[in-house]
Order: C-alpha cells, then sequence, then structure tokens
C-alpha cells in the first residue's frame, strides 16, 4: 500500500457546495473583480510564469538509469492512453509503465493490465472493482487496486514514477497532476485543463518544485520543438495551425443543420469525440491559445491562428529577426506523445509503423485566415484569455458540457458556443484573479451545472 501521507493537502470541499458559499461570502472581496473593471485596468494582475519563456534549453546531461524511463499514465483507456501504451510496446528497453489510471472501461483496462503488468491500477467507478479482479484472474500480475478521484492521485505518485502522462480529460486530471508536481516528478501534459483552468496555479507551483511540464499536443509540441536552442528573447510571435474541422468548406448559413455524424467527421485526425467536435467549432484552437500562453509566455496580441488544412505544418514560432520555424510531420498523436516521454533524446522509429514525410507525396500545402463568423469560439477564447484567473477555467468547463450535451443530442450544433459565452458573461461577477486549486475546482463545477441549468431552462439556445 502506497504511503497515504502523499494525499495529504489535496482534500478539497464538495466543489458545488463550496463555490455557492464562497461566491456568496466573499463577492466581490478576494481578488475577485468585474471583468469589464480588469479590462479598463490593463489586465495587471501577475502574471504566473510560463513553462517555457520563448526557449527551451536541453539539460547539459541526461539523467543516468539502469534499466528504461518510468512512467504513471492517467487516462490509459482514453485515446491518449492508447497511443502511448503502443509507444511502450515499441520501444521496451526505453519506457516503462508502473502504474495506470482509468475510468470505467474495464475490458481495455484489463488487457492493459495484463500487457504492461502496472504495479497500481486505479479505476475512477468503483463500482466495477469486483469486475476487474475477475477479468485480471490468472494474469500474471496482480496489481493493488484503487479507486476513485483519490486513486488517481496515487497512480500519480507513485514512488517509482520519474514522470507521469496526463491523459485524463477535463478537470478530474488536475488533482493527481497538482500532486506528482508535489512529488517533484515530470508532466508529460496531454490534459488541457491544467493550464486552461489551473495556469493561475500550477505554473508557480511547478517553478517551485523543478517540475518540466513537457506538451503532449500536436501544436504545442511543435511549438516546443521550435524554440529548443532560441536565445533568450529570440521568440517574437506563435502562429498555431488549425485544420478547419469538419466544416471548413462548409458555408456558415448551413452549420444550423449540423448533426452529430457531421460534427465527428474530421478529414485528417483520429481523435476522441469531444476534441473532435472541438476541432469543428475551433474551441479547440482558442483554448490552444491559451495553453500556449501559460506555456511559452506568448502575449495574447502574439498568437495566431492560421487555417492549413493539410495539418503538414503542425505550428509555428516566428523569431526576432524575422524568421520562421516550422515542424512538420503526418498528422499522428504519437510523435507529440512520444517527444514528451523521450525528450530532450531523439528515440529512432520504424519506418513501417512511424512513416517518413515524403515532400513528393504530400502535395500542396496551403493556408488561410479563419472565418470569425463560421468560428466565433476564437474569440470567445481570446477573450476569457485576456480576462484570466478562474474565466479560461470555466470557458473550458462550459465547453466541455455543452459539448457533451450536443453528443446527446440535448443540443444544436449551433448552441455550443451560445451557451458557454453565457456562461462565461454570468461569472464575470465571481472572476477570482489569483485563485486557490479550491477555487480552480469551484468554478469547474459551477460552470458545469450553470449549464445544464440554462439549457433546462432554454435561456440562451434555440429552439
Amino acid at each position: 500500500m502506497l504511503h497515504r501521507a502523499k494525499l495529504q493537502g489535496l482534500h478539497l470541499h464538495n466543489p458545488v457546495q463550496h463555490y455557492s458559499q464562497v461566491a456568496a461570502a466573499r463577492r466581490p472581496t478576494n481578488g475577485r473583480v468585474g471583468l469589464q473593471s480588469k479590462l479598463k485596468a490593463g489586465n495587471g494582475h501577475e502574471v504566473p510564469p510560463p513553462a517555457w519563456p520563448g526557449r527551451a534549453v536541453a539539460p547539459q546531461e541526461s539523467p543516468r538509469r539502469s534499466g528504461p524511463k518510468r512512467f504513471s499514465l492517467l487516462g490509459s483507456t482514453g485515446s491518449i492512453g492508447t497511443q502511448t501504451l503502443e509507444i511502450v510496446a515499441e520501444n521496451p528497453d526505453r519506457f516503462e509503465i508502473v502504474a495506470l489510471a482509468a475510468g470505467s472501461n474495464i475490458e481495455l483496462l484489463a488487457q492493459q493490465v495484463r500487457q504492461v503488468q502496472p504495479k497500481l491500477v486505479a479505476l475512477r467507478d468503483a463500482s466495477k472493482v469486483e469486475e476487474l479482479k475477475e477479468l485480471l484472474r490468472g494474469a500474471p500480475v496482480q496489481p493493488e487496486i484503487v479507486v476513485g478521484d483519490e486513486g488517481a492521485v496515487e497512480v500519480a505518485v507513485h514512488p517509482d514514477a520519474e514522470a507521469v502522462i496526463t491523459g485524463i480529460v477535463g478537470c478530474a486530471g488536475l488533482q493527481p497532476t497538482v500532486a506528482a508536481i508535489r512529488e517533484g516528478k515530470d508532466i508529460c501534459l496531454a490534459n488541457k485543463e491544467t493550464l486552461i483552468a489551473g495556469g493561475p496555479y500550477v505554473l508557480p507551483l511547478a517553478a517551485q518544485h523543478g517540475v518540466k511540464l513537457l506538451p503532449a499536443d500536436s501544436e504545442h509540441s511543435a511549438i516546443f520543438q521550435c524554440i529548443q536552442g532560441l536565445p533568450e528573447g529570440g521568440m517574437r510571435r506563435i502562429i498555431l495551425t488549425a485544420s478547419g474541422g469538419a466544416f471548413r468548406d462548409w458555408p456558415v448559413e448551413k452549420l444550423a443543420h449540423v448533426t452529430v455524424a457531421d460534427a465527428l467527421n474530421h478529414p485528417n485526425w483520429s481523435m476522441g469525440r469531444k476534441i473532435t467536435v472541438d476541432s469543428a467549432t475551433l474551441m479547440n484552437k482558442g483554448l490552444e491559445v491559451i495553453e500556449a500562453h501559460y506555456l511559452f509566455g506568448a502575449s495574447y496580441d502574439d498568437i495566431q491562428i492560421v487555417i492549413h488544412p493539410q495539418s503538414i505544418i503542425h505550428s509555428m514560432v516566428e523569431t526576432q529577426d524575422s524568421s520562421v520555424l516550422a515542424q512538420l510531420g503526418w498528422p499522428d498523436m504519437r510523435l507529440p506523445i512520444l517527444y514528451t516521454m523521450s525528450w530532450p533524446e531523439r528515440v529512432p522509429c520504424s519506418e513501417v509503423t512511424w512513416p517518413r514525410l515524403d515532400f513528393t507525396k504530400m502535395g500542396d500545402l496551403t493556408f488561410r485566415d479563419p472565418d470569425h463568423a463560421k468560428y466565433p469560439a476564437m474569440d470567445l477564447a481570446y477573450a476569457a484569455g485576456r480576462t484570466g484567473g478562474t474565466m479560461t477555467g470555466v470557458l473550458s468547463a462550459a465547453n466541455e458540457q455543452a459539448v457533451e450535451m450536443f453528443l446527446d443530442e440535448h443540443i444544436k450544433y449551433s448552441d455550443i458556443v451560445k451557451v458557454v459565452e453565457a456562461t462565461c458573461e454570468a461569472h464575470k461577477q465571481d472572476l477570482m484573479l489569483q485563485p486557490s486549486l479550491q477555487d480552480i475546482v469551484d468554478s469547474d463545477a459551477w460552470a458545469r451545472i450553470h449549464v445544464k441549468e440554462s439549457v433546462e431552462r432554454k435561456s440562451c439556445v434555440g429552439a
């Protein structure tokens, strides 16, 4: 059994009750300001230190180890998790998984446990523990099984893990990530909420513990690769490329009739349902703007979105002398995941499973400005980012809830951004610029409830 003392300091109040109590008792004190007041003040609040302030310098010496680099994996049955395990299976001499955390897909989790033989497994759905044990009967290794959010934290702080791959979607991934940072473990960052919601809290914490936040998003990995070796102050601008999603070639007026199947029909990438819808609305790119701001320290005025339908250039960095550095590759999420695991080293890959980029076969590379009428989520994300504090977490949580309700066919595609915008508007009076971890979790829970209630009242959705 792991040392439970490591979980101390992470106990949080019931977020829904706590948000209501705090909002009522503390408004408008404790750093809370109205959105318009803050903007008039020139965004003068303290900005947290970026993870990589415009440059990345590799350690002079790689750590010496006698065997593979060891990881904990959060979200093992999701898209990030399954691709991570493909990488591990192909590179058993380099990487090892010592602990897994998953939600409720026990059939896949049981297969993974048999494959990687971890020492510890966390299952969020405690009701399925006995079924999992039955599926693991006869397995060569019987891992310890823990449950719930605390179980995910235990996986994150496993003493044998050098780093943690954070593939849990949503704010559920924030607490185990914070716990891992407090234990000094580097983070292979695939959970957007860690920075989008938690940036004001997580970045100072990572700096305090000397923890590296290594981005696993294809776009942020591209930027990270481009800034390797840049001199201090060398970066001028970030250019985030976007495929344009399922509706990049649709006229705006046709979007009123979008179905779930339409939104999930991504032309380039194979991803989870939620991120595929985010790609269609371009909310994913708006959230990536916020994440790029926190990761690399670029101002929002110096982060540009460009539609690049081929998804070959994954993002670019413009330097002070107007040179532009780009990272290119086939649209394959395994490459950025691999780089977070191997950095600063480059791992040789099979040409069979990792096809080389052939410039003679990939055709033309084209670019265009995004249509703001088609993609209103972009402007909303920039506004939330400039506001800062808890607003970015509310944006992300509201969007996640709205997308879920669209996928369940409770709202229309055109209602997603309307619902999110209304939630951000309602949060102005309770905005916190320097939130605690509890404040971040509270705001996330409040945003999800507000979206549900708004849809029930039909206060911001179409008929």
